[in-house]
């Protein structure tokens, strides 16, 4: 059973789910429409794929990981962590990918890359503790 924050959680999740959805039905219409633009920047194409798969895997990933975090072994406040850590890295990789390249002509990501940095070193932070949380409840 999913504790009371871990299913509050969980519902924001599945509720926020149908804009990676959207984004797909986005890259699609970009993929079929030749005037778009789209199909003649590979940076861009491959980084807005990138971040919409990254949204997608990061958003199932959240709930998975909340089905384990209240059988993990860590204090309230590093549960709260790890609760938010997958969403947000779910939040700042795509951005990472999206922002850094908006412009069709751009042939090279900005400095909004760096947020794909911080979406995985907060990604890998909240996965470690929980890992580390369910070996010490085995223990």
């Amino acid at each position: 059973m999913l504790g009371r924050e871990s299913r509050r959680t969980a519902g924001i999740i599945l509720v926020v789910f149908p804009t990676v959805i959207y984004g797909g039905f986005s890259l699609l219409k970009f993929l079929i429409d030749r005037t778009s633009g789209y199909l003649d920047n590979p940076v861009r194409q491959n980084l807005f794929r990138a971040g919409h798969a990254h949204a997608g895997v990061l958003l199932v990933l959240s709930l998975v990981v909340l089905r384990y975090l209240d059988d993990a072994q860590l204090p309230e406040g590093w549960k709260h962590f790890v609760r938010a850590a997958v969403p947000s890295a779910a939040i700042l990789l795509p951005a990472g990918f999206f922002l850094s390249i908006l412009s069709p002509s751009a042939t090279s990501p900005n400095g909004l890359i760096y947020l794909c940095y911080a979406g995985a070193v907060v990604l890998a932070t909240g996965l470690f503790a929980l890992g580390v949380g369910l070996l010490k409840k085995n223990g």
